[in-house]
């Protein structure tokens, strides 16, 4: 993010703390001491979330693909304790609104729709999951998180899904899946299929 100073902001945390700080009407984050604080032990726990997510579509080893899954699951029952402990309310949230927590996990969440397509991957239905897959299902249900689509995700992610990512090329690429133009919604959806071929530029609708 620039500011109108011109100092950039890198960081998503580091941005949505700004934005916070500088616009605290509607505030986002728990005016309680003692509910801020858990909310920031939640929040923590997302780095190790994103990680593992990104490990899991970015790899291209079949034999580690049930490790990459364990850990993510490990994860997710965490995520789950952590709720089931700390969850206040009777809503789906970790508090009684979509609060600083859900700001923070919302987009990853989205994202990892990915793995959904290029890795078959789904919450098992077992009571380890029960509670956070409620929270799960209304943060990406939420009005404000809406902007972006499975279809978006699952298309301008594919180069990751083949172990290529911030716009790097893969061999006999020429355009990456990231590309502004042609636009995401004129494109046809890519294989899901990721480890033993992969689509071409045209195939992928990359040239006009």
């Amino acid at each position: 993010m620039e500011l109108e100073d011109g100092t950039i902001l890198k960081e998503s945390l580091v941005i949505l703390q700004y934005l916070e700080d500088r616009f605290p009407e509607p505030r986002v984050s728990a005016r309680d001491p003692k509910q801020r604080a858990i909310e920031n032990m939640f929040t923590v726990m997302c780095s190790d979330f994103t990680n593992a997510g990104y490990y899991m579509v970015m790899n291209q080893d079949r034999s580690k693909q049930q490790n990459l899954r364990d850990k993510l699951l490990s994860i997710y029952a965490n995520m789950d304790a952590f709720l089931v402990r700390h969850g206040e309310g009777q809503g789906p949230f970790l508090f009684e609104d979509f609060g600083w927590s859900e700001v923070v996990f919302t987009p990853m969440l989205m994202r990892f729709w990915f793995l959904d397509y290029y890795e078959g991957f789904a919450l098992p239905e077992e009571s380890r999951f029960a509670r956070v897959r409620v929270w799960r299902d209304a943060c990406l249900k939420h009005p404000d998180t809406q902007q972006t689509s499975k279809e978006e995700i699952v298309k301008l992610y594919y180069d990751y899904a083949k172990g290529a990512g911030n716009g790097s090329l893969l061999p006999r690429r020429t355009v990456s899946s990231f590309a502004f133009k042609p636009h995401w919604k004129s494109r046809p959806w890519p294989p899901a299929e990721k480890y033993d071929t992969g689509a071409t530029d045209a195939e992928l609708g990359l040239i006009e």
